[in-house]
This record gives C-alpha cells, structure tokens and sequence, in this order.
C-alpha cells in the first residue's frame, strides 16, 4: 500500500491553519505557488495585491486588528526586498507577522539561481527569529517554530526563507512534524514580580498626582478592561498612545490627552505602560525629574533604557494593573479620594487648550485649514469606525484631535514612522472585520507610495472611506528645510503635483470627490460611507499651515 505524501506548500498550509491564521497577502512568483495550492485546500484566503511593501505592511496590519499573527508570502529576491520595509515596521511597532520568502532551490544552492539573495542575512536584524526551511519534513515544523518566536517578550515578526525544492517536493505525511493546533505554544502572559506589584500598590496609595500612559501593548496584550478597572478604582487621571488609544472612550471622566505635557511636568508619580522612552517620550526627559517613574514593559530590554526608573516591571500590562489594583485598592487609604482636585486641575488644562484651538477646527478659511480637516473627521468618527493615519504633517494633526471611540479602533505606523502603510491597514482591517466601518486619513505624499492598491480593495470588494489631506507637498520636511536653509531652499526635493485623487479613485472603479469648501467635508464623507465602495476624499489643505508637532520635530533641533 502507497504511503500518502504531502508537499512543502501544502505543508505550509497546514501549520498557517493551525495558528488561526485564515488569511495571506502576496504577490505572486514562481518560487512560492504551491503555498496558494495549500491555501485553497486549507480554506485560507489569498489576497493578491499590487506591491510586496503591501503584502506585508497588511500582514502587520492583521495582527494588530485580530490579535493574531499575520502573514506574508513572497517570491525570492526583489519580492523579499520589497516585503523588507514592512518587516522593519513590524518589528519596531511590536507586531506579530510572518513573512514566507521564496528562495531557489537547495540543488543550486551558491550557482546564481533566479532571485537567489542571502535574505536570512538580511533579515535578521530586523525579526525575532530568522531561518531557512532545510527539507520538506521540517517544513510545517519550522513554521511553527517562526510563530512561537513571534511571542518571546514583546511581540514582533519572524522570516523564513523556504527553497523551491523544498517546497515543491512531497514527502510521506507520516515523516513530516505537523504541530497540531494548541499544542506548540506556551502562554507568555507573565504576571510581574510580585513584590514589585506591592510597591507600585503602595507607590499609588502615597501619589498624591498620579498620571498613568497606556500605550501600544495595552492593546497587544488586550489589556482594556484591566487598564479601565485600574483608572477608575484608583482615580487615576490617564492618557493614551499608539494602538492604546481608545482605551477609554472621548468623555469619560479619566481620558485625557491635551494637558499630557503639564501632568508630565507637575505629576509625583507617573506610571509608563508599553512605551520605550524613545523619540515620541523626549527619550524619557519629558517626565519631571522629581516624579516617581513606574514602567510597565513585556520587554525587559525597554525598562530603565534612555532614563532611570523607579520601579520597573515586566509581563502582561492587563495582569500586572490587574494585580496592582487589587493590592491598593485593599488598603484601607488607597489615595483614590484625595485626587479629586488634581484631576480638576488637568480638566482646567484640557478645556483651556481645546478651547484656544477651537476656531482654528471650526475655521472656515480656503484653503482648508487642516484642524477643520481633522475635526470633521473626528465628528464623523462611529464607535465601529476603524481609524487610519498615514502621512506626515496632516497626521500629526489628526493625532492632537481625532480621538477613536472604542479599544483597538486606532491605527498608525508606530516608531519606525512609515510612511505608506494606509492602504494595506485598511485592507487588513476591513477584511478581519467586515462588520467594522474603516476611515484612512493619508497625506498625500504617503498615499502615492501603495495608492495603486486601492485597486485590490475594489477588486477584493473591501470598501473604506479614504481621505486625502492633499497640500501637493512632503510638508514636514518642507517646514524642516525652511527653518533650517530659508524659504528661497524650502521647496527642493519634497513639492508633488496637483493631482485630483478622487478621478484616481473613480479611474480604479471606487468612490471619488474633491474638496475645496470645507463646509463640503462632512457632506462628502457621508456620500463616501453611503457608496459602499473604497473612496477617496480628496480634501485640498493649506500647504503654508504646520502641525505644532511638526515644528516641535526633535530632528532639526
């Protein structure tokens, strides 16, 4: 009797199932075609798209919106290199992916095959785990093995390079490792050290001006509840960042964001969760220097990194606020009452500032101001709405008023500052949650990098609202170069046409507008939502106004 036999691709198949993963993004080549033929047999849906930046750039995108791992699978060579500046995303914006590289065959291995590039060589420095698939057996087993080191501390993504050969050949099935699902992971979700929960505990019932920063790995860690609990029991005033906001929706009694500076400034005790002292925290030196400093961290490498800290702590942030919650709130002062005038005192900031920017996002000046721009996004915003930032200066303003009513439904490149991931989040998002409505703003520079993949989203039937804050410039460099050369070298290397993206958008069979008026955006937005198609609100801003986080930008100081 003949044994059964199974190839590489169908192998790959196997082990994709296996960790959930019910979706790839790619782009085709000859290196990689029998992973598709796995696919269909394994119910996995493949989504062809136009650029391979995409394909991962979308894979990074899933993993974020579902919570599980997402993948890419692309051909040796240039569609490795193309995939590479996604990877590079992933990775510092701590999202768990896997990208599949073709590679050719074993049998040519150093003869100058087609597309043959030491990939794993390039790769590595950038991914959690990097390797080539050997032989056939092993296939489903190294898989699997990418996946588990995409969860090792702080999440990020894996490679694997996996030659033709390999992957071509079939095998007999009962040689081949097939991990099954739910039996090759451990749980990662550490709880703390718990005589550091106990300090922080009694850190808390001692702060008189306690602030808390929810941070990307909030969410990561699907830490919302825990991290609301944590605010409210211990009256703790908080702000959010990164995939952390919408934690708390707009209104709630402990959800601030425009008086961060002066809480960082007057606080005793600020506790930092799933955010490195990087670029986006002054590399730490924003927090006051007679604060106590508390950071909640799933990598140790991140704690007490640029800034000393009082109390560091590593694990889950959902396990470890749970925990600290209900050490201080057992102690008969927890300190939650006595905070009531501080939290006064940053609404007093909080509706100072909105206030003095009020008119500039009511403004009705031509060209579009881009905070009216921005807050007639954030009017227009559901508690379904899935929002995207893709671009530079117009992004920056979107992120002082756009506020995401629920967990999750906030989405930007991270610290590595892509531009050029909007399209493929959009993708990701409305594909892993169809029931969700998904709203991408895009500088215009950024939706030039992956536009031609708006494409897919029509040919795929994933409709979004895309909006295109279109000042024909780069102008976050362009104000860089202005403050640095003078005005006379301000427009060298970063001036775009005056392109009408919404013809584009109708070009590729979408929904399009131009806007001009601003008292026309919100009009043209509802008009997108109810196309039911991808559309692109092409809304032309006042290329001489600047974000004040652009002119702030540490770079040119």
């Amino acid at each position: 009797m003949m044994s059964e036999t199974i190839s590489g691709g169908h192998l790959v198949a196997k082990a994709l199932k296996a960790e959930g993963v019910d979706v790839i993004y790619t782009l085709c080549g000859g290196h990689i075609i029998d992973i598709y033929d796995g696919c269909v047999d394994e119910g996995i849906e493949v989504i062809d798209v136009r650029h391979e930046q995409v394909a991962a750039h979308a894979a990074d995108g899933y993993a974020r919106i579902t919570g599980k791992p997402g993948c890419a699978v692309v051909t040796a060579g240039p569609g490795t290199t193309d995939a590479v500046t996604g990877v590079a995303n992933a990775f510092r914006a701590e999202s768990p992916m896997l990208l599949i590289g073709g590679q050719g065959a074993l049998s040519q291995h150093k003869m100058g095959s087609l597309q043959d590039l030491p990939h794993v060589d390039m790769m590595t420095p950038i991914t959690k785990f990097a390797a080539t698939v050997p032989s056939t057996e092993r296939v489903a087993d190294i898989v699997s093995m990418a996946f588990r080191e995409c969860y090792h501390g702080a999440p990020g993504p894996s490679f694997l390079e996996i030659p033709r050969d390999v992957l071509d050949a079939k095998v007999p099935i009962e040689k081949a490792r097939i991990p099954a699902a739910g039996h090759y992971r451990a749980s990662t979700r550490q709880a703390g050290d718990p005589e550091a929960v106990e300090r922080l505990a009694d850190m808390l019932a001692h702060a008189e001006k306690p602030c808390i920063l929810l941070g990307s790995q909030v969410w990561t860690c699907r830490a919302t509840d825990a991290a609301i609990d944590f605010v409210r029991s211990l009256n703790v005033p908080a702000y959010m960042n990164g995939s952390g906001r919408g934690t708390l929706a707009p209104g709630d009694p402990h959800h601030f964001q425009l008086s961060r500076r002066y809480a960082f400034t007057e606080a005793d005790l600020i506790i930092i969760v799933g955010t490195p002292f990087d670029f986006r925290m002054g590399y730490g030196k924003r927090l006051s220097p007679t604060a106590k400093v508390v950071q909640i961290d799933l990598d140790y490498r991140t704690v007490g990194k640029n800034r000393d800290i009082d109390l560091g702590i590593v694990g889950d942030a959902g396990l470890i606020l749970s925990a600290a919650a209900q050490a201080a709130s057992g102690r008969i002062e927890n300190g939650a009452a006595r905070r009531k005038e501080w939290l006064e005192e940053l609404r007093n900031v909080e509706t100072q500032a909105y206030e003095k920017r009020l008119p500039r996002q009511l403004s009705g000046a031509q060209p579009i101001d881009p905070y009216r721009l921005v807050h007639e996004i954030n009017e227009f915003l559901t508690e379904d709405t899935i929002y995207i930032g893709d671009g530079g200066d117009i992004v920056t303003f979107s992120g002082q008023v756009v506020q995401p009513k629920s967990p999750g439904h906030w989405m930007d490149p991270g610290p590595l500052g892509t531009l050029g991931v909007g399209m493929a989040f959009a993708m990701a998002a409305k594909q892993a949650r169809r029931d969700k409505e998904v709203l991408c703003l895009f500088g215009d520079g950024a939706f030039s990098l992956t536009g031609w993949d708006f494409e897919t989203m029509v040919r795929f039937d994933l409709p979004f609202i895309g909006v295109i804050g279109n000042n024909s410039s780069m102008n976050q460099i362009r104000y860089g170069q202005a403050a640095k050369y003078g005005e006379d070298r301000a427009r060298v290397g970063n001036t775009l046409g005056d392109i009408r993206y919404g013809e584009f958008a109708k070009l590729l069979g979408g929904y399009g507008e131009e806007v001009r008026d601003p008292a026309e955006i919100r009009p043209a937005l509802e008009r997108a939502r109810q196309s039911g198609k991808p559309s692109l609100i092409n809304v032309w801003v006042d290329p001489e106004v600047y974000a004040p986080g652009t002119m702030n930008q540490t770079m040119y100081k």
